[in-house]
C-alpha cells in the first residue's frame, strides 16, 4: 500500500510539476492597500481630513492630559472633593464624545476615499495585469511559499493610480 501511495504521490508531482513551473512567472505579488495609502489622492485625503478634526484632536489631547494630571492628583492626595469628580466626569464624557466623533470623521472620510478610489484600483490593477500577463495575483501577505522572488507590482499600481487623478 505504501509503495502506491508513493508512487500515486511521484507520479502526481511529475504530471504536476511541469504547469507549475510554466505558471511561476505568471505570479506577481500586489499590497493593493499600500499602493492605495501612498498615492497623492491618499495623502490629500488624510490632509484634509487632518484640517477638517484639528481643532477636535487638539481639544482632545488637551483633554486626555488634563484627565491623567487629575487623575494622578486623586490617586496621590486621597479622597476628590465632589466638585472635583464632577469636573472629572464632565471632561471624560467630553473626551469620549470627541473621540467617537474624530473616529466617525475617520471612517467616513475612509470610506469616500475607498469608493472614489476602486474604480481607478481596478483600471490600475487590469493595466499591471495586461502588461505583465499576469496570470495569479495574491498579497505579500498571502504567500507562504516562493522559490524566488515574486514580481512586486505595487509601486506600479501606485504609479497609474497617481496618473489617473
Amino acid at each position: 500500500m505504501r509503495k502506491l501511495t508513493a508512487a500515486l504521490c511521484l507520479g502526481l508531482m511529475g504530471a504536476l510539476g511541469g504547469p507549475l513551473q510554466a505558471q511561476a512567472a505568471e505570479v506577481a505579488t500586489l499590497d493593493w492597500q499600500k499602493a492605495l495609502l501612498e498615492t497623492d489622492a491618499a495623502q490629500r485625503s488624510m490632509n484634509q481630513f487632518r484640517n477638517r478634526t484639528h481643532a477636535k484632536q487638539q481639544e482632545a489631547e488637551s483633554l486626555g492630559r488634563s484627565l491623567q494630571s487629575m487623575q494622578q492628583r486623586f490617586q496621590d492626595g486621597g479622597q476628590p472633593s465632589q466638585a472635583e469628580q464632577q469636573e472629572f466626569q464632565t471632561k471624560r464624557q467630553r473626551f469620549e464624545q470627541l473621540r467617537r466623533e474624530i473616529l466617525q470623521a475617520r471612517q467616513e472620510a475612509e470610506q469616500r476615499f475607498l469608493q472614489d478610489a476602486e474604480p481607478k484600483l481596478d483600471q490600475a490593477v487590469q493595466r499591471v495585469i495586461d502588461r505583465h500577463d499576469v496570470q495569479v495575483l495574491v498579497t505579500p501577505q498571502g504567500v507562504v511559499h516562493a522559490e524566488g522572488d515574486l514580481p512586486d507590482l505595487t509601486g506600479e499600481v501606485t504609479a497609474i493610480l497617481n496618473s489617473l487623478n
